[in-house]
């Protein structure tokens, strides 16, 4: 009777495992708990980003019967195997990656999906570490609805490299820039009226192509922006003439494997310079004295063996300076530093300082880019720092606190559950309601509640993990994604808008490195205008603000690099808001208070002394032309400042107190 039962079990086994062996025998699941066999079956086509595919793997199928969230886990007490997770949707001829994971806790994996009712999932483990059986949960929470939908067109002038949303032209809409070969590209020029024109463009041939990254900017401020292509083997630089009609290469002869490449007006000159990360050295940085870029390195991430590889320039400490903060490859390393997230402190003076460490934003992980914004709309700019790998950790949801420090706000915000990766995070508004969204991982936007809290949605996107450049590309204000070879179309909603494009005059022509705020029944939204973000792709050079349904902007201030101010009041929404420098200049919103403190000496040539009322605290100092053009920015010290470098004359002095309000009033200077 013993042998009867045995064979009986040894039976159910083999019929069990047969039964797993392909997608197209793939075995029901519902919630619960299982026993997988040995691993011996056909291994998925993709394997989600998780690296080197597997020889083998199972086959299960969940089909939702109402919109749920999904959590599958060998997370199991007790249990040490290794196993690695991948959840697909579609048919078993064309499967598309919904959620993935490597390691979640030790080297268990769990993966936690949005499901539609009627939809069957493919939750596959293969054998990349183990054949061996082990146990699994699936389990059903709460439903997660579709804030947003996109459709599917394709794109007609496809590259090899299609990874760059621009306005090429000068009429700012974006448009689509695909780089087919080293001697040519193709730009698909966005129409007013809708769709694009095809243009291709002969360029001198060079070895040097976007294989790892790709920027944009007009660095020689001429009206038309030009390219910086990053490679394995150093950059090039792709000119625009001075109609737009064509392009000259520009190739540097340093040879080097670059990584993320940024325009950014590093000595605020007024021409934009290129900065490009090293992935086995310190950085790079081309500074442009008007007709040449010139080849620097040392000072912007100087960690000897490199490991530098997503770059963004953002002013995380509203100072009007841009920052820069580099993403690391992996985490751990030697040396002091080690190989670790770095956050470099513009000083104001062409210097820059790491203070990764006392802002708790040295992540020891492998980052290779990091989505930046301000996600709860106090002012300060916060960060998503994402993952490439899971071996050691997840994302982080990191908070600005405005005195240079940032708490981890990751648990509870839907990021702890995030098991998947991705090289590119960047922050956007995708549904207009106000609250900036990710692009990240997991094949969909985490759509942002204001709260430091982030929800998928319902619908996986089957977004290119690589290639996904963003930015308005039928001008209606809804952000689209340009999708490989296609593009998802924002479907948008019924909530308002503002773009906001910028010409520079005394700044870059395009205001990279400005600062844009709108002010409405919401409270504040700001942006910093920048040039490559995420890991390797050129977004929209545009601001695009949504604000939900509220029916008025009171005010929008566009703070440029040189120091100039603009601001203009009464906007009217689902609009586009065009600034050219200098053309709204004025202090005016800023309110007089002299009630609150005495200025003395005024007239003054050295030091000026503040004697306040009401404990109120002055941080800050800043001194404007009455252009609006901002000539001194200091810390308040003792309740006093030097304004010994000015030219003699009448400013406007804006004083700031601990808690960010400001206040004003007439300075003259002997």
């Amino acid at each position: 009777m013993r042998k009867i039962v045995s064979f009986f079990v040894i039976l159910c086994n083999i019929t069990w495992g047969i039964a797993q062996l392909t997608c197209a025998s793939a075995i029901d699941i519902t919630p619960g708990t299982y026993t997988a066999p040995l691993i011996t079956g056909t291994p998925p086509p993709t394997v989600c980003n998780l690296g080197t595919p597997a020889q083998a793997a199972i086959w299960y199928k969940y089909t939702a019967t109402a919109n749920k969230s999904v959590t599958v886990s060998s997370v199991i007490a007790g249990q040490n195997v290794d196993t690695r997770l991948m959840v697909f949707a579609g048919s078993c001829g064309v499967l598309a990656c919904v959620a993935a994971n490597d390691d979640s806790t030790g080297t268990s994996s769990k993966v936690t999906f949005g499901a539609v009712a009627g939809n069957t999932y493919y939750v596959v483990f293969d054998s990349r570490w183990t054949n061996l059986g082990f146990n699994f949960t699936v389990a059903e929470g709460p439903p997660i609805i579709n804030r947003l939908s996109f459709n599917s067109q394709p794109v007609t002038a496809s590259g090899s490299y299609n990874n760059c949303v621009v306005d090429m032209n000068g009429d700012y809409l974006d448009d689509i820039v695909s780089v087919v070969n080293n001697t040519q590209i193709v730009i698909s020029y966005q129409q007013p009226g809708g769709g694009f024109n095809n243009v291709t463009y002969a360029i001198p041939s060079s070895i040097i192509l976007p294989s790892w990254s790709i920027a944009a900017g007009d660095y020689d401020n001429n009206g038309f922006n030009d390219l910086m292509y990053g490679s394995g083997s150093g950059i090039a630089f792709v000119k625009a003439n001075a109609d737009g009609t064509g392009f000259t290469i520009d190739r540097k002869p340093q040879s080097f494997l670059v990584q993320r490449t940024n325009f950014i007006d590093i000595n605020k000159d007024g021409k934009l310079d290129a900065f490009v990360c090293d992935d086995n050295a310190p950085n790079r940085f081309y500074l442009n004295d008007g007709t040449n870029m010139n080849h620097n390195q040392g000072g912007l991430g100087d960690f000897p063996s490199g490991g530098n590889y997503g770059s963004i320039w953002v002013d995380y400490d509203n100072d009007g300076d841009m920052d820069l903060y580099i993403a690391k490859c992996s985490g751990g390393g030697s040396g002091p530093g080690g190989n670790i997230d770095e956050l470099l402190r513009n000083n104001g003076d062409g210097t820059f300082t790491n203070v990764a460490a006392d802002a708790n934003m040295a992540n020891p992980t492998q980052t290779w880019s990091a989505a930046w914004g301000d996600f709860n709309n106090d002012g300060w700019m916060d960060a998503v720092v994402g993952i490439n790998a899971t071996t050691n950790g997840l994302s982080k949801v990191m908070k600005n606190n405005g005195d240079g420090t940032f708490t981890d706000k990751s648990v509870g915000s839907g990021y702890d559950i995030i098991n998947t990766s991705s090289r590119e995070y960047v922050a956007y508004d995708f549904d207009n309601d106000g609250f900036l969204d990710v692009l990240g991982a997991g094949n969909t936007i985490m759509f942002g509640n204001g709260d430091f809290t982030f929800t998928p949605n319902a619908t996986a996107y089957n977004v290119n993990t690589i290639k996904r450049p963003i930015g308005d590309l039928n001008n209606d204000g809804f952000l689209d994604i340009q999708n490989g070879n296609t593009i998802l179309m924002n479907a948008g909603n019924t909530n308002k808008w503002l773009k906001v494009t910028l010409q520079g005059t005394q700044s870059n022509r395009n205001g990279i490195g400005a600062r844009v705020e709108i002010y409405g029944a919401w409270g504040k939204q700001i942006r910093d205008v920048q040039s490559g973000v995420g890991f390797g792709n050129m977004n929209t050079l545009n601001t695009h603000f949504g604000i939900g349904q509220a029916t008025a902007i009171t005010k929008v201030i566009v703070k440029w690099p040189s120091g100039l101010v603009d601001t203009i009041y009464n906007v009217t929404p689902n609009t586009t808001l065009h600034v050219v420098e200098g053309s709204y200049l004025g202090v005016k919103d800023v309110q007089a208070t002299q009630e609150l403190f005495t200025v003395y000496p005024n007239p003054s040539d050295d030091i000026v002394n503040f004697k306040t009322k009401n404990d109120l605290i002055l941080t800050d100092a800043k001194v404007y032309e009455m252009s609006g053009r901002m000539v001194l920015q200091a810390k308040v010290e003792r309740n006093s400042i030097s304004i010994k470098q000015l030219n003699s004359g009448v400013y406007m002095l804006v004083l700031v107190d601990k808690n960010g309000k400001t206040y004003s009033q007439k300075l003259t200077k002997k």
